[in-house]
């Protein structure tokens, strides 16, 4: 399945899907609407206009060399977690190093009490956007009040001509311990599963791709039991059976951020996009270089602490090819 992608060189047959947590990417204004006080210049992590735009600079550094590597584009659809509402996101693809990639955008504001939302870009020339909505995920707190999270993305579109449907999620945390929010996770994954039904009793065959940070592994109860059903493919849970992380927590590796396709994505037909190989972007510049953090993600804060890093997550990435 792999033997494609060893060769060298770039190919204009490869197309890459990327998958990104952004670490807060907040702009510093106050919104009185949601907890953003601390990504102020008042606030508690003195969150400034240098800093801001130092991130966006390292944040577009990434996204533009994934894939590059093997294939001739930027990559083709990148979902984005962590970004506080549109303006972020398109002063992320204003940056230098993604002014001239020509992204377009797919954002609509949650209802996540922090204020942080979930996004998609696409590169326009391999991308036609055909439509796009999200779902809600109804979670309850212990007071019986309702638990605010941020919402599924579901967007709809043409990549080089061919229909796929893409679900971008950024699931509940761990904050509270793993046990005590696991019911939370398997909700999100019950959500997937029946925006996915939906999808299914509309089209006939339909290609799909599920991305996101699922504050669960592969082989977590909500991915391997809930929301992997018999058409879907996790081609993430090799990588963490080889050692392969994309966040640390107390020098323990996870793969929370996952890229997941239908079945259908293997071994297609001619001109369909078929799956090649999945990765997790740990290059050397991306990690702590020193000290009892080294070689985890350099990530911009360390609770209040400034460190000017890129991101507390790996991004994830795959390759498609277009059969000819």
């Amino acid at each position: 399945m792999f033997s494609y992608f060893k060769s060298s060189g770039k190919n204009k047959q490869a197309y890459t899907i990327a998958f990104y947590n952004l670490e807060n990417l907040f702009d510093i204004k106050n919104d009185p609407n949601t907890l953003d006080d601390d990504f102020t210049p008042k606030g508690k992590k003195k969150w400034n206009y240098k800093k801001y735009k130092r991130k966006l600079k390292k944040l577009g550094n990434v996204i533009a060399q994934l894939g590059t590597e093997k294939s001739f584009y930027g990559p083709a659809i990148v979902g984005l977690v962590e970004v506080e509402n549109q303006k972020v996101v398109e002063d992320l693809i204003t940056s230098n190093n993604l002014k001239n990639e020509h992204y377009g955008i797919v954002h609509y504001d949650s209802p996540d009490e922090r204020g942080i939302d979930v996004a998609l870009l696409y590169k326009k020339e391999l991308f036609e956007l055909l439509d796009s909505e999200t779902f809600p995920l109804y979670l309850e707190g212990e007071n019986g009040e309702r638990d605010y999270t941020r919402d599924v993305l579901l967007v709809k579109g043409n990549l080089n001509g061919e229909l796929v449907f893409v679900l971008v999620n950024h699931w509940p945390s761990r904050r509270s311990g793993v046990d005590m929010t696991e019911e939370k996770r398997i909700k999100a994954a019950e959500l997937v599963v029946s925006i996915v039904d939906k999808i299914e009793s509309k089209e006939e065959n339909p290609k799909i791709i599920i991305m996101g940070d699922f504050n669960d592994d592969p082989t977590s109860k909500s991915i391997k039991n809930h929301l992997v059903t018999e058409n879907f493919y996790n081609p993430m849970e090799r990588l963490i059976d080889t050692g392969n992380g994309s966040s640390s927590y107390k020098k323990d590796w996870h793969l929370f951020d996952q890229i997941i396709f239908s079945k259908n994505f293997i071994n297609v037909e001619k001109n369909k996009h078929s799956f090649k190989y999945a990765e997790v972007f740990d290059r050397y510049f991306l990690k702590e270089w020193k000290g009892k953090y080294k070689g985890n993600p350099f990530r911009t804060f360390a609770g209040k602490w400034y460190l000017g890093g890129f991101s507390d997550h790996f991004p994830v990435y795959v390759y498609l090819k277009k059969n000819d």
